[in-house]
């Protein structure tokens, strides 16, 4: 073989082990996710949840095209950004439960949850509220020159509020590496966006000048292609930029959500279901091109359902924090 043979080859291989890499996060992140929803049915989770099911394209193709220092905030819906970013499953579940082994030592719990060990500066209870958090990170990483980009992950009903704008505006000022990325699942809570967001989303960002991209939200490997030019990008020097990913979450707003014949249709959930699913269309494209074949999903099905139900009864396991632990590492 020559050279460039061999390049090709291994170039061929490592996109291989990606699409595989990004299956298996994917099926993590429905797995938790339905494990959470089986802890609040059972009464054993305390507090809500709100599932990324459904949206688990988005954060896994984002997180698999930055680097292992690049920064993420998060959302109230941010269990998917949390695994793909690198969290561990049991330590999750432990916050989730109010364990003394979780990330936040149990005080933070679903919505709260931070693991800068990978990067993850936390999820966010407020809508939009991450945005500045982003932005200041990405200030961080100009001014000292560590070379990290920064993803601000939030929900289309954050165009509403007027922090994500002030934001936008500074980052494309001063040129920061940050990438807001807007996961437009259609509904605002219970009301859809159309009847809250006026014009189109595209045109706020193009506004102040951003690089300002949409992808298909289920498709993995269009997400992971589009992010990955928009992080070299802003590695690059030449500024932030907005990618709206079109998306649909295939449960509630929140755990407790669980008739919503008043604000969608079940015809519509279904047929995102059945015809969009993000892991049935990677693993369809997978088997179809001859990169993997049926077993070897299966196998990663059963591997991560093994690991996922370890991960719980570890956590439930796991002690709650003392009564004289209340006020520690509390900042407020």
């Amino acid at each position: 073989m020559t050279t460039a043979t061999n390049r090709s080859a291994a170039d061929s291989a490592t996109a291989v082990e990606r699409l595989i890499r990004m299956y298996r996060r994917m099926v993590a992140i429905r797995l938790f996710e339905e494990r959470v929803n089986d802890l609040y049915t059972r009464a054993l989770m305390p507090g809500l949840a709100h599932l990324y099911i459904g949206e688990e394209a988005v954060a896994v193709g984002i997180c698999e095209a930055l680097a292992g220092d690049d920064y993420i905030t998060s959302t109230h819906r941010g269990h998917g950004h949390c695994l793909a970013k690198g969290a561990s499953a049991d330590r999750m579940f432990a916050e989730l439960l109010g364990k003394k082994s979780g990330y936040c030592k149990g005080k933070g719990g679903s919505m709260h949850i931070a693991d800068p060990t990978t990067g993850n500066l936390g999820a966010n209870a407020i809508v939009a509220g991450s945005a500045g958090i982003a932005t200041g990170a990405a200030f961080s990483s100009k001014y000292l020159r560590t070379n990290r980009v920064v993803v601000c992950f939030f929900g289309e009903g954050a165009l509403g509020q007027g922090v994500l704008y002030e934001a936008m505006n500074l980052a494309q000022l001063w040129k920061l590496p940050v990438i807001y990325a807007c996961e437009n699942n259609l509904y605002n809570e219970y009301t859809h966006y159309s009847e809250t967001t006026a014009g189109e989303i595209l045109a706020r960002p193009a506004a102040f000048g951003l690089a300002a991209e949409s992808v298909d939200g289920q498709d993995v490997r269009a997400v992971y292609g589009t992010a990955a030019r928009l992080v070299d990008r802003a590695r690059r020097g030449e500024g932030p930029a907005f990618l709206l990913s079109n998306t649909y979450r295939f449960r509630g707003h929140h755990v407790g959500d669980v008739s919503r014949d008043y604000y969608r249709t079940k015809q519509e959930e279904q047929r995102w279901m059945v015809e969009r699913d993000p892991i049935t269309i990677l693993a369809d494209g997978l088997i179809e091109r001859n990169l993997a074949d049926r077993a070897q999903l299966d196998r990663i099905h059963s591997e991560l359902t093994s690991e996922m139900n370890a991960a719980v009864e570890s956590a439930l396991a796991a002690p709650y924090p003392t009564p004289d632990e209340a006020e520690q590492d509390v900042y407020a």
